[in-house]
């Protein structure tokens, strides 16, 4: 069982400036920043559907070492991709944007100084970076978000722009749409820059109004399970999905007056169904407006602390997302359906993207062995993969690690080489 370790971040800082100077030759004048990774517990493929979403940060993402050049060239090094060597670009190369448009892991970080320049936010001097993330790639846990937003986050931090955290969300969706071309809504990024600990953020992405509720989960915990099967967004039918919910709300705005698929209830739906041109769009627009008030109803049962309700309420999105929307797979399908079968499994579904990546689960603490063991040897038999178990608590956005005091940092794990990807 792999869980993310609390500690203080006083033994990552140390480990982060060895290896910087590893790299870069010294650690004068060092800053070392944190932005964590996400986990959506209901509300799936609703955020760029103008509806709801429900997403918590972690205590596991993005760490970087950064030093402040005196010319206009910035260098990029990944402790987790250290064959990769340190990539170089001046100023103005970044600023030009991927010509074509390229899968290096820098592009994500690149984006976010392109779009900053975009905005009229141009660092007059480059950056020396060192990057190291812990957590899986591929999973589902939004690695590429808890990099776009640590990146601004730096450029804020270093250069004085003015950007609080909600803009540092929307400059990494922009980015990841129009750099790296993920046609991502705005749930990654707003639930990494704007995490609260022991706070779940329930977003209404139309408007981006959003409320804090606290997540007391007394004797149970989270359980991130990890499918080992990897996906990506940029190449999967991600991009198809959102194209068809696009087309579906065309052809319902032709008998209602909506501005999403989020706008409408489930009544409304069925009311108006008939005018959608085939089945297909019936299933997508079908999950997106249930999914949606599934959150709102879901969010409301965790007010009332009834935690056996909202894990009802995972099963039927996790059900909902495989039948109507399809982005689930053998393998989230057996993760899912193995949990179900465990006493003491309060909910299970899958998180994030699809394709791949991971499910969530709330699992009592006395039954956690119990559920590792026996998801873990159905999982294996009915896919021949391993799944990697994850305990994960809630912790807060980005900030700067060296001006903390000591014992205050997130979850330190000693960088050894996982890799951690682009992709979420």
């Amino acid at each position: 069982m792999m869980t993310d370790r609390i500690a203080g971040s006083r033994e990552m800082q140390a480990a982060l400036r060895d290896h910087f100077q590893k790299i870069y030759g010294s650690q004068d004048d060092l800053r070392v920043y944190f932005a964590p990774g996400r986990v959506n517990l209901i509300g799936e493929h609703t955020d760029y559907n103008g509806g709801h979403v429900f997403p918590c940060a972690l205590t596991i993402g993005t760490y970087a070492a950064v030093r402040i050049r005196t010319d206009r060239r910035f260098r990029f090094f990944s402790v987790n991709l250290p064959g990769d060597g340190a990539e170089e670009y001046s100023l103005d190369e970044i600023r030009s944007g991927p010509v074509p448009p390229d899968s290096r892991w820098t592009s994500y970080p690149r984006g976010i100084i392109h779009t900053f320049c975009q905005r009229g936010m141009v660092p007059d001097r480059g950056l020396d970076m060192l990057f190291y993330g812990n957590l899986p790639a591929g999973a589902g846990l939004s690695s590429s978000a808890s990099l776009e937003v640590l990146t601004g986050f730096i450029l804020r931090d270093c250069f004085g722009f003015p950007a609080d955290n909600q803009t540092l969300a929307l400059i990494g969706q922009y980015s990841e749409n129009h750099y790296n071309g993920v046609s991502c809504g705005i749930m990654d990024q707003f639930a990494v820059a704007m995490g609260k600990k022991d706070h779940a953020i329930f977003l209404n992405t139309s408007d981006l109004t959003c409320e804090y509720v606290p997540l007391r989960l007394e004797k149970e915990s989270l359980i991130i399970t990890n499918s080992n099967k990897k996906h990506s967004l940029a190449s999967s039918a991600y991009n198809d999905r959102r194209r068809e919910c696009e087309q579906a709300l065309k052809e319902l705005q032709t008998v209602t007056d909506i501005q999403s698929l989020g706008d409408l209830t489930m009544e409304e739906f069925r009311e108006y169904q008939h005018v959608l041109s085939d089945p297909v769009l019936v299933r997508r627009a079908r999950h997106a407006v249930s999914e949606n008030q599934r959150t709102i109803q879901a969010v409301q049962l965790l007010k009332k602390q009834d935690v056996a309700g909202f894990g009802r309420l995972m099963k039927e999105a996790h059900l909902s997302v495989s039948r109507d929307y399809e982005v689930t797979g053998p393998e989230l399908d057996a993760l899912a359906e193995e949990a179900w079968n465990v006493p003491g499994c309060i909910g299970s579904r899958m998180t994030g993207g699809g394709f791949g990546g991971c499910t969530v689960s709330i699992v009592r603490d006395s039954a956690i062995p119990r559920f590792i063991e026996q998801v873990g040897a159905a999982y294996h038999q009915r896919t021949g993969l391993d799944a990697d178990f994850y305990t994960v608590h809630i912790g807060g956005g980005p900030r700067r690690l060296d001006e903390e005091p000591a014992g205050r940092g997130p979850a330190a794990q000693e960088p050894a080489g996982k890799e951690q990807g682009g992709k979420r």
